[in-house]
């Protein structure tokens, strides 16, 4: 999921208010209460004083100063600091991604196992899978990124098959890379509206031994605003379809994303609350999707939805390699 790229130099910002141990604990990866923000910021909590185990601090990175707004919500989190004045610094010229990110918990998501840091232990019998902090989201801590894990994992547990595969906002890279282990002989293709992600996505390919081509069973990489790109288009219709991004931009993005994808085929979503679920799942079902199966995690949902088959005169029909462009029984002799 791309929810942010780096900002630009010198408009980096933390703030950081004082919690409770409670408090920490219940914002532990949600950041639900910034969801429809265009730049969310990063939460992180960790201890403020080693001689009080109870007395904690959460740090919100911010792309941007952030608003008078954006510092109130914030506070709402942590009730305890209610009448707290927020300590707010704008930081040096450093990605603030990488600097929120560091120190992140590995997470397993099925069969997956993504560690945040090279120094960090495998884990037997997994896919283990590494995606360092970097200048872009996506290394599969967040709820969205591991809800589409754990989907595609169960997908190719119950045994579907697909060739074909596009991830759409790929951020790092990460859910290409699992619909490449879970389906090695596949053709994929993932995009990013950031050129930024892109390279980061063909860093994390070397890294976890992803090989980067237009083959079968290799990555291509794009930088496209959502579907176009004339290779994302190119490459179409796909069997399978993976977009972690936000719910305003799937909405908008229905009707391209749909098109991309052949009669009977699978989109997974992710990015979305759950009170933005039946909004986004009306775009697609206008558009001949049905849903499939619904997991969630938290606040936020991963869909999994199907194309339904076309029949009668709507169906598409794919030309023999001998045909004259008839089609017998509407006219042709």
């Amino acid at each position: 999921m791309n929810d942010a790229v780096a900002a630009p130099a010198g408009q980096s910002w933390k703030v950081t208010l004082p919690c409770t141990r409670a408090e920490a604990e219940a914002l532990d990866g949600d950041i639900a209460a910034f969801a429809l923000m265009d730049r969310p910021p990063v939460l992180m909590t960790s201890e403020a004083s080693p001689d009080d185990e109870d007395q904690w601090q959460l740090d919100a990175y911010f792309e941007g100063k952030p608003s008078a707004a954006a510092v109130k919500l914030l506070k709402t989190l942590v009730p305890s600091a209610s009448r707290t004045k927020p300590a707010i610094e704008q930081l040096p010229d450093e990605e603030w991604v990488t600097i929120s990110q560091q120190g992140l918990e590995a997470v397993t998501a099925g069969r997956f196992h993504v560690r945040n840091l090279a120094s960090d232990p495998e884990a037997p019998g997994h896919v283990n899978l590494l995606i360092e902090a970097s200048r872009a989201f996506g290394t599969g801590q967040h709820e969205t990124t591991a809800g589409c894990l754990a989907m595609l994992d169960r997908m190719r547990r119950v045994g579907m098959r697909y060739r074909n595969v596009a991830d759409i906002g790929t951020g790092t890279g990460l859910l290409a890379f699992a619909a490449l282990n879970l389906w090695p002989r596949a053709h994929a293709i993932a995009s990013d509206i950031d050129p930024v992600a892109v390279e980061i996505s063909a860093d994390n390919a070397h890294a976890n031994g992803v090989m980067l081509g237009s083959g079968a069973g290799q990555l291509a990489l794009v930088t496209a605003a959502g579907a176009d790109h004339a290779a994302i288009i190119g490459r179409a219709p796909y069997d399978l379809l993976i977009a972690n991004i936000l719910a305003g931009p799937l909405i908008e993005l229905a009707p391209s994303l749909c098109a991309l994808v052949e009669d009977g085929g699978t989109i997974v979503l992710a990015g979305l609350l759950n009170g933005q679920a039946d909004a986004v799942l009306a775009a697609y079902r206008a558009q001949g999707m049905r849903l499939a199966e619904r997991s969630d995690r938290g606040d936020w949902p991963t869909l999994r939805l199907r194309k339904r088959p076309r029949i009668g005169w709507k169906r598409p029909q794919r030309l023999r390699a001998n045909a004259r462009g008839e089609a017998p029984g509407f006219g042709s002799i």
